[in-house]
């Protein structure tokens, strides 16, 4: 059985409210304006994991912040989480999401024996692993390179250009300003409702 490394301290997380009564303010070096710090969207854990029931994932899954494993009776899935940058073409911040992507074993393997070396340098093959409100993504996923990086940040995803889907368009073309505030009202609204609901529930994903 595979261990997974621990994950504090690499992300922080910023309720909603907090968000919408106290943004937190940067100067673009740009433009040399004061913007709103805009959140990154970020799912909690892949797809896969979030639609088993609870007894299944406390049976054949393990999730962590960084890390996750389904061990199904005929495969073991695994995934890791990462960001994906969307070139936002007329404002000078992007829009960040944190996503989760499947990966080989091999890989998978490489990357939690390396999670924390600040040396280490790797790309891998891995399979877009979440439904992005705005796209529709197929069964058969969306191919990237996660690319890891050094600081304790999370690895890179970048889609393949090659694919043809609405958010490989959007990666490599950009969106407006006006489409990436309307994602994240979307996705504030989201946490919202999940808030309210009477029988608690993981969310998919939040704010960090």
């Amino acid at each position: 059985m595979t261990a997974l490394p621990t994950t504090g301290g690499l992300a922080t997380i910023r309720r909603p409210n907090e968000i919408m009564s106290d943004k937190t303010k940067y100067t673009c070096t740009n433009c040399g304006q004061v913007h709103d710090e805009w959140p990154a969207l970020a799912f909690d854990s892949p797809t896969s994991y979030n639609v088993l029931p609870e007894n299944m994932k406390e049976q054949i899954g393990e999730l962590t912040s960084d890390f996750c494993i389904i061990r199904h009776p005929e495969q073991t899935d695994r995934f890791i989480r990462g960001t994906l940058t969307i070139k936002v073409n007329d404002h000078c911040e992007d829009l960040e999401y944190g996503l989760w992507v499947s990966l080989s074993e091999t890989s998978f393997q490489d990357y939690t024996a390396n999670f924390g070396n600040p040396k280490h340098e790797a790309k891998y093959f891995g399979w877009l692993s979440n439904d992005i409100p705005e796209y529709e993504v197929p069964e058969d996923s969306i191919p990237t390179t996660v690319f890891t990086r050094k600081e304790g940040l999370r690895p890179e995803i970048v889609p393949h250009e090659s694919f043809d889907h609405q958010l490989v368009h959007d990666y490599y073309q950009g969106i407006t300003k006006a489409e990436a505030e309307k994602r994240i009202l979307t996705m504030l609204k989201i946490v919202n409702e999940k808030e309210r609901e009477t029988v608690p529930s993981k969310p998919w994903w939040k704010l960090w």
